[in-house]
């Protein structure tokens, strides 16, 4: 997003990201001390790990990558640690970066948080073109490379997925409340969001109990303003969200959907939220394609067939993506490079999209997945349907605190759908909260 690019996946965020996540920064930090992250020395017999830090659900270790990797490289083993919540990771990261210690020999770094590396932490982090990352720019989308290097040429990051946006459903719970379940029919139906919105109202009217119509708004409002060029800052790094057409677009439809009881009212990686998957606690959810492998693991064996995808309303966004990072304070340096360049090579790409849905940033790996399908979405066609959004998926202006914006207006919202904490004193809080984060 991971998702959480988790997602940012998440992104992200934080998503895909799929196997059960710690969700709290001093769980993490103190499993990141026991088990050694960014401290491991090479064992007796040779044999080095390398350590990675996550957030969210990368979807490495279940798509079998990790075990690949080392079979291919005998004197590497390599242990990851991850936590749930973006947020949460960021925060923990901060922390360490600010210390010195404690960090894995790889990081992850959600799409969000890049312009922050690039331009405020730079100093922090290896320039991957000393281990010759440079001749690997003709191999990832050109938004995906530029946004990771500085403006002296330092490359900073090696870019995993894009998180290009669906519509996940589930055709049982549409079904029972007499609603079409043909991800072509729905996607008619559902063409703008206020389709959606609408469709939403006739699915509580008959929806089964305890299902709501989406997990959550805020879900519903970051997915909205993915579909935006400009969104947080300008081209000129100006913050402008409060005077963006399009947040008060976003910020008024999920303000909407929550004024009619349209959600679920859960926070996305709660415990709460991973439950409702396989409870089917509600009947869609906004999907960039790292979401998928994180609904398989929540949803389990038992959601299989039940789930479908189709277009997203209202054109092409994104939501999340992610980086793989050295610290300059990580212990193997030269490993961990060796690591992610495998890792995010167009061949690897092309695997764990088939595997977890997680879309490439690798030009090279996204023809070869052109035709997959995914069983357990009852046949859905990921590659066409994520595929066509990535292609029209506009180009995202990223600003330093993008990830932090986003964050306490999906906070805000989320006090207007559990509290009913009125729309515009919920924005006044964003607001305060966004100068706090921004200062």
């Amino acid at each position: 997003m991971p998702i959480a690019r988790a997602a940012s996946r998440a992104t992200r965020s934080a998503v895909t990201r799929t196997a059960v996540r710690l969700g709290a920064v001093t769980l993490a930090g103190a499993l990141l001390a026991a088990c050694g992250s960014g401290s491991a020395d090479e064992a007796s017999d040779g044999t080095v790990t390398v350590t990675v830090d996550l957030f969210g659900s990368f979807g490495y270790k279940e798509a079998g990558l990790y075990a690949e990797y080392e079979k291919l490289h005998p004197g590497i083993k390599i242990k990851q640690t991850d936590t749930e919540d973006e947020q949460d990771y960021w925060k923990s990261l901060q922390t360490r970066l600010a210390g010195g210690g404690g960090l894995a020999d790889v990081q992850g770094i959600e799409v969000g948080r890049i312009a922050s590396v690039t331009q405020q932490q730079a100093d922090k982090f290896e320039d991957l073109t000393k281990y010759g990352a440079d001749k690997l720019k003709d191999q990832f989308a050109e938004a995906k490379w530029s946004a990771a290097t500085t403006k002296d040429g330092r490359v900073l990051g090696l870019g995993t997925d894009v998180g290009p946006e669906a519509m996940c459903y589930r055709t049982d719970l549409l079904k029972k409340a007499g609603l079409p379940t043909d991800r072509t029919e729905l996607a008619k139906r559902w063409s703008t969001w206020d389709g959606y919105v609408e469709l939403g109202k006739q699915y509580k009217a008959k929806a089964p109990a305890k299902s709501a119509w989406l997990d959550s708004v805020g879900s519903l409002y970051t997915i909205m303003i993915g579909q935006e060029e400009e969104r947080y800052y300008n081209a000129s790094g100006e913050l402008i969200y409060e005077s963006n057409p399009a947040v008060k677009a976003a910020w008024d439809t999920a303000a909407e959907a929550a004024a009619a009881g349209l959600s679920a009212k859960l926070d996305q990686w709660s415990p709460q939220w991973n439950q409702a998957f396989a409870a089917g606690s509600f009947a869609t959810i906004p999907c960039p394609a790292w979401m998928l492998g994180y609904i398989k693991g929540q949803a389990g064996d038992a959601g299989k067939g039940k789930w479908d995808i189709a277009k997203l309303p209202g054109g092409a966004g994104n939501w999340g993506g992610s980086y793989l990072s050295v610290p300059r304070a990580a212990k193997h340096k030269k490993e961990a490079y060796e690591l992610i360049q495998w890792l995010t090579a167009p061949e690897q790409q092309a695997k764990l999209f088939r595997a977890q849905g997680n879309f490439p940033s690798s030009t090279g790996a996204i023809a070869t997945i052109a035709d997959a399908t995914d069983p357990y979405f009852s046949g859905a066609p990921i590659g066409r349907i994520f595929g066509d959004a990535a292609k029209a998926a506009p180009v995202q202006v990223l600003g330093v605190h993008d990830k932090n914006v986003a964050d306490q207006i999906t906070n805000a919202l989320s006090e207007v759908e559990r509290k009913g904490t009125p729309p515009d004193e919920a924005w006044s809080t964003a607001k305060k909260g966004v100068a706090n984060a921004t200062g």
